[in-house]
C-alpha cells in the first residue's frame, strides 16, 4: 500500500512493493478478569479498565518516567506492553513515547494522541516535526500532544529486513515484468525481502498487527491517566483508531479519522480501489499540468497519461543516469514511485513537472530519483528508515495476501489497467509480495461498528489518491456513531491543509466536543 506522506509534515514514505492491508479482528486475552478496586486505585491503578485481565494489571498500572530527549520542548518515555496479549507472561515489547505538554492558558483537556499513518510511519517523528509545533495553537494549549511509535516501528523495537545496498536493489526491481525471466526476478525479490525480515526480526514478526498496536494504545491511555482516548489518526492511522474504537468503544473520547480506510475490504479490492484513487489524483494533475507553460507531457489533458506511460516504457528498456554516488540509474520502478510521491500533495506538482522535464528532455533522472528517495526515506548515505519493513510486516499480518501467484496477477491485470492505464500494471504486481511472507496472517476483513462509542469524526477528501473518498463513506456507515466530514479537493488527508472550514470544524470538536453534522462538506 502506498502510505501517507506530505512534504509539509513529517515524511512517512511509501512502499512500492507492498500491500494495502487492514485488520479488524479483536484478539482475546487469556486470564481471569477483575474489576478495579479501591485498593487498586490507591496503588495507582485508577485507570485500569474494569474488564482488564489480571495478568495485564502491571501493564495498565505502570507509570511513565519522562526525560529530556534532545528536542527542545519535548519529553520522552518508555512504555512496556506484552509481546503477546494472549500470553502476557511471554515477554515484553518496549514502546517509545513522546509528548509536548499543554502550553496553556486554559483548562487542560488531557492527552491528544496522534498517528500519521503508514503502517510504519514514525508517530514520534510526526509529533516532533509537525503536530507538536504546527497543530492549531488552541489545540496545543489545551492538550498534552502525545505520540507512540507502534510496535515494530522506528524507535519501538523496529522490524529490520535488508541493508541499504539490498534495499537499493529491491527498490529498482522491475514491477512490470515482460516475460518469465523478469517475473522470476520479481518473485525472487519478494522472497528475499520476506526472508530477510524473518531472519532479522523473528521475535516481533508475529506480533506487529494493528489489533496489538490498538491494544498498546489503551495501555498508554491508562499510563497517561486518561479515562478516554482522544486521538487524531491520518491514513492508516484511521484504521488504527477505528480498531481501537471497535475494541474499546466505552473508552472512546474525541476521535478524528482523517483520510479514512475501509476495514471491510479484502486486500485485492483495497489495492484496486487505491489504484483508481491514484488515477483520479493523476487526472487532476494532468488538467493542471497542461495549463502550465512547463508541462513536459503534452498540451492536452488526454495526452498526459499516454505520454507518461510511454516514458515509463522507455525507462524500462533504458534507465537514465542520475549522477548518484552509488551509481543508481532511474529505472521505471523508481520513476513511478517519484511520480506517485507527488500525487499526495498538489504543492509537489511543480517539482514533479521540473523533474519530468529534466528526465524527458535532458536525460537527467536526478529529480525523479530524489522524489523516490524522499518517499522511501533513503538518506544521502544510502541508509533507509525501517518504514518499508514495518509497512510490509503489518500489512502482511493484517490481511490474507491479495494474490497467491503470478498467474493470479496476470488474470487481474486488465481490471487494474482499466482502473489506471498509467499505474495499474505496476500496482497489480506490487500486490503479490505478501504471498511469500514467512508469517501467516492473523486478520481478515471485517466491519467495525464500535457500538456505544462517543461521536467519531470521519474525514474524506474527494480526490484523495491513497485513501479514496469511498472508503470514508463506507467507514462512516460502519461506525455506529460516525459523523462524515467531506473535503472537496486534492491531496491526501484534509486537516491542516489550508481549508478553514475543515480546520475550524475539527478544532471545535477537539476543543469543545462538538461534532459536525454528518454530511458536512467543505472546500
Amino acid at each position: 500500500m502506498y502510505i501517507r506522506r506530505s512534504p509539509r509534515r513529517s515524511r512517512t514514505g511509501v512502499t512500492l512493493l507492498s500491500l494495502a492491508a487492514l485488520l479488524v479482528s479483536a484478539c482475546s486475552s487469556g486470564g481471569a478478569t477483575s474489576p478495579a478496586t479501591p485498593a487498586a486505585a490507591e496503588a495507582g491503578l485508577a485507570a485500569l479498565p474494569r474488564a482488564t485481565p489480571s495478568a495485564l494489571s502491571p501493564y495498565y498500572g505502570q507509570k511513565l518516567s519522562w526525560r529530556a530527549c534532545g528536542v527542545p520542548g519535548f519529553e520522552c518515555a518508555t512504555l512496556k506492553a506484552p509481546l503477546d496479549y494472549d500470553r502476557p507472561g511471554a515477554g515484553d515489547v518496549r514502546l517509545a513515547v513522546a509528548r509536548k505538554k499543554a502550553t496553556g492558558p486554559g483548562k487542560r483537556l488531557g492527552s491528544l494522541l496522534v498517528n500519521p499513518g503508514g503502517p510504519g510511519g514514525s508517530a514520534i517523528g510526526y509529533l516532533q516535526q509537525y503536530a507538536g509545533l504546527g497543530y492549531p495553537a488552541g489545540v496545543r494549549a489545551r492538550y498534552d500532544m502525545v505520540a507512540v511509535d507502534p510496535r515494530g516501528v522506528a524507535r519501538s523495537e523496529p522490524v529490520e529486513c535488508l541493508d541499504g545496498r539490498e534495499m537499493d536493489s529491491y527498490t529498482q526491481t522491475d514491477v512490470t515484468p515482460d516475460d518469465q525471466r523478469e517475473t522470476g526476478e520479481l518473485v525472487g525479490a519478494y522472497k528475499e525481502f520476506a526472508e530477510g525480515c524473518g531472519a532479522q526480526s523473528p521475535r516481533l514478526l508475529r506480533h506487529v498487527s494493528t489489533v496489538e498496536a490498538a491494544r498498546d494504545m489503551d495501555v498508554l491511555r491508562a499510563a497517561l491517566g486518561d479515562r478516554r482516548l482522544t486521538y487524531v489518526g491520518a491514513s492508516y492511522g484511521t484504521f488504527l483508531g477505528a480498531t481501537y474504537a471497535g475494541l474499546f468503544p466505552e473508552r472512546v473520547g474525541r476521535l478524528v479519522l482523517d483520510g479514512a480506510m475501509d476495514p471491510s475490504l479484502p486486500a485485492r479490492q483495497m489495492n484496486l480501489d487505491q489504484t483508481a484513487g491514484f488515477e483520479t489524483a493523476f487526472q487532476s494533475f494532468a488538467k493542471d499540468c497542461v495549463r502550465q507553460p512547463d508541462c513536459p507531457l503534452g498540451s492536452k489533458a488526454g495526452e498526459v497519461g499516454k505520454n507518461l506511460k510511454a516514458f515509463f516504457e522507455r525507462l524500462d528498456a533504458r534507465p537514465l543516469p542520475t549522477g548518484d554516488a552509488d551509481g543508481r540509474r532511474l529505472t521505471e520502478s523508481l520513476a513511478t514511485t517519484g511520480v506517485i510521491a507527488a500525487m499526495y500533495d498538489q504543492s509537489a506538482w511543480g517539482q514533479l513537472r521540473e523533474a519530468l522535464t529534466a528526465a524527458m528532455e535532458e536525460k537527467d533522472g536526478a529529480g525523479l530519483l530524489a522524489l523516490s528517495d524522499s518517499y522511501y526515506e533513503r538518506d544521502d548515505k544510502g541508509h533507509y528508515s525501517n518504514l518499508m519493513f514495518a509497512n510490509a510486516a503489518v500489512n502482511c499480518l493484517d490481511l490474507p495476501a491479495a494474490f497467491d501467484s503470478p498467474d493470479e496477477v496476470r488474470r487481474a491485470l486488465p481490471t487494474f489497467e482499466k482502473a489506471s492505464p498509467v499505474f495499474g500494471e505496476g500496482l497489480a504486481w506490487a500486490s503479490l509480495n505478501c504471498a511469500y511472507w514467512p508469517v501467516a496472517p492473523t486478520g481478515e476483513p471485517r466491519r467495525i461498528a464500535a457500538k456505544g462509542a462517543a461521536p467519531i469524526v470521519v474525514v474524506g477528501t474527494t480526490r484523495d489518491p491513497a485513501t479514496p473518498y469511498r472508503w470514508a463513506q463506507s467507514l462512516s456507515r460502519q461506525l455506529s456513531s460516525a459523523r462524515l466530514l467531506t473535503y472537496r479537493g486534492d491531496g491526501h488527508t484534509a486537516y491542516g491543509r489550508g481549508s478553514g472550514c475543515i480546520d475550524s470544524t475539527i478544532n471545535a470538536y477537539l476543543l469543545h466536543g462538538t461534532p459536525p453534522a454528518s454530511g458536512k462538506r467543505c472546500s
